[in-house]
């Protein structure tokens, strides 16, 4: 990704700045003089998409995905008619989670759970570098993995059942966590830990509701991300939407002021870019309103918000994310400093890749 046109904080205006806290999925999948994404990047500038290949809401089975070529060609228009270059997120984990499927002409992809059961850390770094060349030759830039989710409940739905953690011990999953990202490194992507602070144990799934992990999440659970941090190999981290009463009482951790700015960033050192799971996941949307998640997320110490539009039937307008949080600042909830903190943190993040 070029950096050559990259702003600074400073030579950002306050909307500008705003664009950049979202990270929008759309429909479609090219670039044309009335497409939606063109103008939402040309009127609004945000700091990233995320592709899909499938259209949840209407159960179709193109979304933004169709062949390599064509998604090359997608990726290069994008960044070309942003003036801010652009996060371009995927979530391409491997096995059951991979948006550049083996049928839309991408090469096969294994699961985070069979690497574990392989164990073999090099193995998992040469297929991590496999599959960061897939998304490099695209023209995406970040993957929404490492899952360092522990497999500790083996009947959950969203993590166990979908093959998506490398394992029960927190040794291993650091481990092949580790060479994965190195992996991905080798080709310059991006890599996103997730789920903070773990998903692994609850039986329920986010996308469909409250999820409680109060008597089922362990500390231990805290340990991959605390070893990549220290090693400086964690620079973006995924919350969790799950709710834990002994972190918060009140709100989900993606909305907790304790649990981000208290646990992962003051207890664990954590100074990356955080980015939310998408807020549309029905934990979230089905109990906090578009201006209520965007400043209990901003008070919280979220950085980067992700609506994957594709979710719920109505889709969401970054041009009204972009007035809630400019109302935010006018009534004074919010303070135009706290959104330089974070804009100066995914700038950061941009000009490394």
């Amino acid at each position: 990704m070029p950096n050559s046109n990259l702003s600074t904080v400073s030579e950002l205006s306050l909307k500008e700045k705003i664009g950049q806290l979202f990270l929008m999925g759309f429909r479609g999948n090219d670039i044309s003089e009335d497409s939606e994404v063109l103008n939402m990047i040309k009127e609004h500038k945000p700091g990233g998409v995320i592709l899909f290949d499938k259209d949840m809401v209407h159960d179709q089975p193109v979304h933004n995905i169709k062949s390599p070529e064509q998604v090359r060609s997608l990726t290069k228009a994008l960044q070309a008619s942003s003036e801010t270059p652009l996060l371009i997120g995927i979530d391409q984990e491997g096995g059951l989670i991979n948006r550049l499927k083996p049928e839309y002409g991408f090469p096969e992809t294994i699961s985070h759970q069979k690497l574990g059961e392989k164990d073999d850390e090099e193995y998992t770094e040469l297929h991590s570098r496999h599959i960061a060349k897939t998304l490099s030759e695209a023209g995406i830039n970040l993957n929404f993995a490492p899952v360092l989710d522990l497999s500790s409940n083996p009947d959950s739905s969203i993590i166990a059942k979908r093959e998506r953690s490398f394992g029960t011990s927190p040794e291993k999953v650091t481990r092949h966590a580790q060479a994965y990202i190195k992996g991905h490194r080798q080709e310059n992507i991006q890599t996103c830990c997730k789920h903070f602070p773990g998903h692994g144990s609850a039986e329920g799934d986010t996308h469909a509701g409250f999820v409680d992990i109060t008597d089922t999440w362990e500390e231990n659970e805290l340990d991959p991300y605390e070893t990549l941090i220290n090693e400086g190999l964690c620079t973006m981290i995924m919350t969790a939407h799950i709710f834990h009463n002994d972190m918060d009482e009140v709100v989900p951790a993606t909305l907790s002021r304790n649990v981000l700015k208290n646990l992962l960033r003051k207890n664990l050192g954590f100074s990356g870019v955080i980015i939310s799971d998408d807020m549309q996941m029905r934990a979230i949307s089905d109990h906090y309103s578009l201006k209520e998640s965007l400043l209990e997320g901003l008070k919280a110490g979220l950085d980067i918000f992700c609506f994957g539009n594709n979710l719920l039937k109505e889709q969401v307008e970054l041009k009204d994310c972009i007035s809630a949080v400019e109302q935010l600042v006018e009534e004074g909830e919010i303070s135009e400093e706290r959104i330089d903190e974070s804009v100066s943190r995914i700038l950061k993040l941009k000009e490394s890749l």
